[in-house]
């Protein structure tokens, strides 16, 4: 049976996740946007010696479940903070699905706008700062704000190298006061309650960049 005066004591503790489980999803999305486009631009380089890296780097990443590559890093990386762990192959992890997004937004770019650049006799860094991506991230922003969501609700997978996540916190609470309906159900709210703000923003979002 719910009991409030034990969830309200939990509370706290899950809230202490959350914010956890919040700056995991802030910097690992930082780190994956950018490491993204980084891969987009290097796999668009002529060098083979740098495009078949790349890519069988992304389809190992991409091939294989994020759980067992925070596990990998974890046991093969000792004494380094868990949760830099975890922000850091969320990142990377991310980075490998954002790059296609990048990639794509790229391609979409009309032909004659890389012509019209090479005419002007635009320098390369100038044409893809002011030319390319300026055209390419407006078509990609609502696809890169699901990822976002996407890695915030993966969190969780963190408390497997011992991060004190808000499930890991929420499991913790439970175990303690034979109390997981009242622990769970708050996580569960508090991650609708952080989700749909951001999936509205995008709908938004995706609704003005198509005019």
């Amino acid at each position: 049976m719910w009991d409030w005066e034990t969830a309200r004591e939990g509370l706290p503790l899950i809230l202490h996740g959350f914010g956890i489980t919040l700056l995991a999803t802030v910097l690992g999305s930082l780190l994956a946007v950018t490491l993204g486009l980084g891969i987009a631009v290097l796999r668009r380089t002529p060098s083979r010696w740098v495009t078949l890296p790349l890519r069988a780097a992304v389809e190992f990443v991409r091939s294989t479940p994020v759980m067992i590559q925070l596990f990998a890093v974890w046991v093969l990386v000792p004494g380094l903070d868990p949760l830099v762990i975890g922000i850091a192959v969320l990142g990377v992890h991310y980075a490998t699905y954002t790059s296609e997004v990048y990639r794509a937004g790229i391609e979409a770019v009309p032909r004659g706008q890389w012509e019209a650049a090479v005419a002007l006799s635009l320098p390369r860094a100038r044409t893809w700062s002011a030319v390319v991506l300026p055209q390419a991230v407006r078509k990609i922003v609502p696809a890169l704000g699901n990822y976002v969501i996407s890695m915030f609700k993966e969190t969780p997978f963190l408390s497997v190298i011992t991060v004190d996540e808000m499930v890991h916190e929420a499991n913790r609470f439970g175990s303690d006061h034979f109390a997981y309906l009242e622990a769970f159900t708050i996580a569960a709210v508090i991650f609708l309650v952080a989700s749909c703000p951001t999936s509205i923003l995008m709908r938004k979002l995706e609704k003005r960049l198509a005019h």
